[in-house]
């Protein structure tokens, strides 16, 4: 059956692509994505679906009653774009000035409306139910969580496996790549706000410069992650911008910090957020100044529930062939919202190998670039891949 969902998937690469590229050109940032949403709807219309529009976010949600009974499995795909220009040159490039699907959910979106497709014309084979979600404000907004509050999971019978496929160029073309447990970090931001005193830059002693009080801050919050954070539970903090100052000759009153943190555990997550505010506090109040802390929290820890990680290693195996199945050595540090999904549902994420051709896997601009472009036909193996995990049920059986 998985030679054969691949074959189908195949076929429908040429409309799968085309549904691609018209989402491509119209890229949308948060929540509220309403050409996409219509795109989407556009897409699906005619197929046995029951659809239904997120009311405080702009999601779709369909469902697909199978032939028989059996689990409900529930099928993601991320809608929403980035806040940076196209650079690609593709004939299909942004138009939407200062928005870009950079991080390839244009793809998803067309892979799962493929899925749908396939999974539609096997309803007679298919167990149970399938809920494929279209979520928008994933890249910081926290689409998947508004869609979960709105009630996706209620009214579809027990949802016992959830999926989704995440394309990117750092692997070869065509290959899946997964692993068990954690796959993606849990991400918060960081924002402090060092207050010293102003005064002329010719008479330092006469003012409390805030300017390296920051930069001391920064050092020490590296200097903190090597000392007392376990490199087997790791952690990843990036300061990414300071702002401090006017002009050459003024100290100022304030210098402002920002960045993030990365975890793979809720406990080194706990630790480093009070440890952060701790270096940050304690080396301010070393210099007569203050430091304010706010910690924002992120997205969870991304975790692949290992028997159904193993279930779809297995399934892409049958559908791609085992050289072209590799379990990730470890994980990501990146974030990602449907963290939120598998806090409530045993399911995982896979991500689908787009390296372009001539380029080696990695090689060429990655995720969250304006230059990234990815390989189109890998999408017939996302597409065959989630209607697979549909048909086979979940990892239970």
């Amino acid at each position: 059956m998985n030679r054969t969902l691949l074959a189908d998937a195949q076929a429908l690469l040429p409309d799968v692509i085309a549904l691609r590229r018209d989402l491509h050109r119209i890229p949308e940032i948060g929540l509220e994505l309403p050409r996409t949403q219509e795109v989407v709807l556009s897409a699906l219309d005619g197929l046995p679906l029951e659809i239904r529009r997120g009311t405080t976010v702009g999601s779709v949600t369909a469902v697909l009653e199978g032939g028989r009974r059996g689990p409900t499995v529930l099928l993601r795909a991320d809608m929403d774009g980035l806040p940076l220009h196209e650079d690609t040159g593709l004939e299909f490039a942004s138009e939407t000035d200062g928005a870009m699907h950079a991080c390839g959910h244009d793809t998803h979106v067309a892979m799962l409306v493929g899925a749908a497709r396939l999974l539609c014309a096997r309803r007679d084979e298919l167990a149970g139910r399938v809920v494929f979600m279209f979520q928008p404000g994933e890249e910081g907004f926290h689409g998947a969580r508004f869609m979960l509050e709105e009630g996706l999971l209620n009214g579809v019978g027990e949802v016992r496996g959830a999926f989704a496929v995440h394309i990117g160029t750092r692997y070869r073309s065509g290959t899946v790549n997964l692993r068990r447990g954690p796959l993606l970090a849990a991400g918060d931001t960081i924002r402090i706000t060092v207050r010293g005193r102003g005064g002329h830059a010719s008479a330092p002693h006469h003012a409390l410069d805030p300017i390296a009080v920051a930069a001391e801050i920064v050092l020490g919050l590296q200097l903190m992650v090597t000392r007392r954070i376990d490199a087997f539970d790791p952690a990843v903090l990036t300061i990414a911008n300071i702002t401090a100052g006017t002009t050459t000759n003024i100290i100022p009153e304030t210098a402002f910090m920002q960045g993030t943190m990365r975890t793979l555990s809720e406990s080194t997550r706990e630790l480093m957020r009070a440890n952060v505010r701790q270096v940050a506090e304690g080396i301010a109040a070393a210099h007569g100044a203050v430091a304010e802390v706010e910690l924002e929290p992120g997205y969870p820890v991304t975790i692949n529930d290992a028997d159904f990680a193993d279930h779809v290693a297995d399934l892409a195996r049958g559908l791609i062939g085992p050289d072209d199945v590799a379990e990730m050595e470890s994980p990501i540090m990146g974030a990602e919202d449907f963290s939120y999904v598998l806090q409530r549902v045993p399911g995982a994420m896979a991500f689908l190998g787009a390296s372009p051709p001539g380029l080696e896997p990695g090689e060429g601009p990655q995720n969250h670039s304006n230059l990234v472009v990815f390989d189109e036909p890998a999408m017939a193996v996302g597409v065959a891949l989630y209607a697979a995990v549909a048909l086979e049920g979940d990892a239970r059986g």
